[in-house]
């Protein structure tokens, strides 16, 4: 199996998405009056496709820090975002019931898109923030209430060379309104292994190092600029030279 081609890897890999997406819509259409049930009901979804998909997309993992993972304790878990592959690289890696945050064009995507309008997950519209901060707002008192995690790409988009981009101050709200910590999931290698611009599946090696938890007790509605460069400065140390962020051109 190690060496499929990428054709058979597609059809494999979309194969077991859509059937685990098919069951996991069932169940979510049986909880459909419950929110919560919903959302960790998406436990099981994320078993039946974290760990088979992260293969099928050629991604060989290799995981440290996992003891940072403690579905006991909710946290904010964030992730840089380089390749289609890191979805299921988080659905692997979660511990427990967490809430996802993506973008509103999810819905394009076959099976999965459609099976997370059911989920009670967030999508936001990037293009209206006063509904995306509202929408936070609302998210942040569902996750006190219930004591959830929540798992999203801080970058707000996909790099498409794999070096890290700014991260958006929606991280640092979300980290106010729910007075969680920040852990850092560090992706090393995902983009060479599924590319931005290609259905190509490479196969490469993937580090995966899951950091300590930051506190985010400090942060302030003042220092938003400086909670959001903290994280991102944890990331870039933390990264190899050809994913640090593009070094800025200095001006004389």
């Amino acid at each position: 199996m190690a060496k499929l081609g990428t054709a058979t890897r597609i059809v494999v890999g979309l194969s077991v998405l859509g059937f685990a997406a098919i069951l996991q819509t069932l169940i979510l259409l049986l909880l459909l009056p419950s929110r919560i049930a919903r959302i960790r009901s998406c436990v099981v979804f994320e078993r039946l496709v974290g760990y088979p998909c992260a293969w099928l997309s050629g991604c060989y993992l290799t995981v440290s820090g996992k003891e940072h993972l403690d579905g006991r304790r909710p946290a904010i878990y964030v992730l840089n975002h380089t390749s289609a592959a890191d979805l299921f690289i988080a659905l692997r890696l979660m511990p427990g019931s967490a809430v996802g945050i993506v973008k509103k064009e999810i819905v394009r995507y076959p099976f999965f898109g459609q099976m997370y309008l059911l989920t009670g997950h967030l999508r936001v519209d990037r293009s209206n923030r006063d509904a995306a901060v509202a929408s936070m707002q609302a998210l942040g008192k569902l996750v006190r209430r219930h004591k959830l995690s929540i798992i999203m790409a801080p970058e707000g988009t996909r790099s498409r060379d794999g070096r890290l981009l700014p991260i958006k101050k929606g991280l640092v709200h979300l980290a106010l309104q729910t007075g969680l910590p920040v852990v850092p999931i560090v992706v090393q290698g995902a983009h060479k292994a599924w590319r931005s611009d290609s259905l190509a599946v490479l196969g490469a090696q993937v580090r995966v190092g899951v950091l300590p938890a930051v506190s985010t007790s400090h942060w302030t509605e003042e220092n938003t600029d400086e909670a959001a460069e903290e994280i991102h400065a944890i990331f870039s140390r933390a990264l190899p030279p050809d994913q640090k962020p593009q070094p800025t051109a200095s001006t004389s």
